[in-house]
């Protein structure tokens, strides 16, 4: 199948056609948020219900699997969810916990005297958020692979590059995230979506380069 055609079936078959798409691009770059969420207001808001704001991102991410299961036990799906994910876990719920361990990780790392905090969890969230919704886009309109990829490693080199002059994050780590973060978007694997692999295999590069990097 081409790429043109593999994402015009995934409007296609995506649950309240294409403005179900939008709905979940929306979503998608939603999430931009939530690192925000976490790192600005997370402490008051967790404070409210006497956890921490670690205990309320795992206690979420819980509820999120519990769900998840409930939902692909009774086939369930939900507007902009793909027919095919009311049998498997779906993108929204593989982003959701991706999100959740890079939290956990990340959440005791030191951060550097120029840096603020978040300034590796910003990118890595950032990265999926604005990334993967770029790149299915640029497939829509008929890219071939080659430029995808150069859309896909353009868009997160600059998110890098924001995150540079916002929160202190390495600049040289664009040039490596950036490729690095598109080509894990690029297998379609069937049990795990790119929401997961986009965030993860770049969570495990930055943990392998952490002791260069602090």
């Amino acid at each position: 199948m081409s790429e043109i055609s593999y994402e015009a079936d995934h409007v296609k078959h995506s649950v309240g056609g294409k403005g179900g798409h939008l709905f979940r691009r929306s979503i998608h770059i939603g999430m931009c948020l939530i690192p925000w969420l976490y790192f600005e207001h997370g402490d008051d808001i967790a404070d409210n219900i006497q956890f921490t704001r670690l205990q309320l991102a795992a206690g979420l991410g819980i509820l999120i699997l519990v769900a998840e299961c409930i939902r692909l036990y009774f086939g369930i799906t939900i507007v902009g969810q793909r027919e095919y994910e009311a049998k498997q876990i779906s993108a929204l719920a593989w982003g959701a916990i991706s999100v959740v361990l890079v939290f956990i990780t990340m959440e005791n790392w030191p951060i550097p005297a120029n840096a603020e905090e978040g300034w590796l969890a910003y990118p890595l969230i950032l990265s999926l958020t604005f990334g993967d919704p770029a790149m299915g886009e640029a497939r829509r309109f008929g890219i071939k692979s080659r430029e995808v990829f150069m859309v896909g490693s353009l868009v997160v080199f600059l998110t890098w590059g924001v995150c540079w002059h916002l929160f202190g994050t390495p600049l040289f780590l664009a040039f490596i995230m950036a490729p690095l973060t598109t080509a894990a978007e690029w297998p379609k694997l069937k049990w795990i979506d790119d929401n997961a692999t986009m965030i993860l295999i770049p969570l495990a590069a930055i943990l392998m380069m952490l002791p260069f990097i602090i």
